[in-house]
């Protein structure tokens, strides 16, 4: 951070010091910049593939890197490559915690509908514990916008609706910025969000406004960084091919 606070401060002098200079007689070394090189990564070779510095949270085997809210043993389904919720075994998270992040995960809703909004399919996926991106089959039900799939739940509507059918798979890949916070808790900067759904932008570096509350209005609270939560909302949603890339 320091190396590109002072790559802006040159970079700024330099535009000082230019002005009045024609732009043709100007040396355009001044701005290369050659000391910052980014760290080399293989990419993956099929979408939705982790690239080699990921975070495999989940893999289809087990759930390992996973517990309940207590940080015992995570009680889910796992089987077929996909770990599925069991009803009553409440949320499960992460055993690791994060700041920034891009996130990979597929969720799929049950095939066999069974209910209708918000008993449709119904899981969610909190950012840092606290901030929920909502997972719902959402593609042939009516309920609030803003809770519906792909919303941050109660507070932020996604642009479109890219939700497949009941029982087929679906992602989201997301890209989030942490709030920031001074010592006394007030807020610096608020928590922001980028949700790609199926391939298509639903939230565009979208302000999350606080922690997302069932009744009222959010309100921030100084925290660190938190884990990726997965919750447990009474219909049997599964999830697959889990990763993360700390930023």
């Amino acid at each position: 951070m320091r190396h590109l606070l002072a790559l802006s401060f040159s970079l700024l002098s330099l535009a000082a010091g230019a002005q009045g200079v024609p732009r043709e007689s100007m040396d355009p070394r001044v701005t290369e910049v050659w000391d910052l090189k980014p760290r080399k990564i293989t990419p993956s070779v099929n979408p939705g593939d982790a690239p080699s510095d990921a975070i495999v949270l989940f893999d289809g085997k087990d759930l390992s890197k996973w517990s309940n809210l207590a940080g015992a043993e995570a009680k889910w389904e796992v089987k077929d490559g996909a770990m599925t919720v069991v009803k009553g075994t409440g949320d499960v998270k992460t055993k690791q915690l994060f700041g920034d992040f891009q996130l990979h995960i597929e969720w799929r809703a049950p095939a066999q509908v069974e209910s209708e909004g918000q008993g449709r399919g119904n899981s969610g996926i909190f950012l840092q514990e606290r901030y929920e991106l909502q997972v719902l089959d959402s593609y042939e039900s009516v309920t609030y916008s803003n809770g519906q799939a792909g919303s941050i739940y109660k507070q932020s509507v996604p642009l479109v609706n890219a939700t497949r059918r009941p029982g087929e798979w679906q992602s989201y890949d997301v890209i989030y910025t942490a709030p920031r916070f001074s010592e006394n808790g007030r807020v610096i900067t608020p928590a922001y969000v980028t949700v790609i759904h199926n391939g298509v932008v639903i939230q565009n570096n979208t302000q999350i406004l606080g922690p997302t509350e069932y009744k009222g209005l959010p309100v921030y609270q100084s925290h660190g960084k938190g884990a990726i939560k997965l919750q447990d909302h009474g219909n049997p949603v599964s999830y697959r091919n889990i990763w993360i890339r700390e930023m």
